[in-house]
């Protein structure tokens, strides 16, 4: 089971490395004060790697510097890879079903299980 620390970059959370993802449930700093919130995989909607055109979709409300970001990410990870960097990160867009979203990056076995927890057959 992946655990850990992941970033979140944008959106209805609070920017930041403080977010972590524990026995299937993803723990979330609030924008404001102290608390975090516990969200279980049940409440998230969708989680897909984020690209150029997953940002758009998501409009104003993360604006366009992330898209600037996300359209910079490969040359990000080349530079990652000649630095010699561990692992491989994974940047996503994920959605809950209450309508709050948030852009974060997480490693890619937490991505994988993240997105395991929250495949559903219909």
């Amino acid at each position: 089971m992946a655990l850990g620390r992941f970033t979140v970059h944008a959106g209805d959370f609070r920017t930041g490395n403080e977010h972590q993802f524990l026995r299937g449930k993803l723990i979330m700093k609030k924008r404001k004060g102290f608390f975090r919130e516990r969200i279980k995989l049940e409440a998230v909607e969708t989680v897909e790697m984020a690209s150029e055109e997953a940002v758009k979709r998501l409009g104003g409300t993360i604006g366009w510097g992330v898209a600037g970001a996300v359209i910079l990410g490969p040359i990000g990870l080349l530079a990652g890879l000649l630095a010699g960097g561990k692992g491989k990160d994974v940047t996503f867009v994920c959605r809950l079903k209450d309508g709050r979203k948030f852009l974060a990056t997480a490693p890619s076995a937490m991505f994988t299980e993240l997105q395991n927890g929250t495949f559903r057959f219909e």
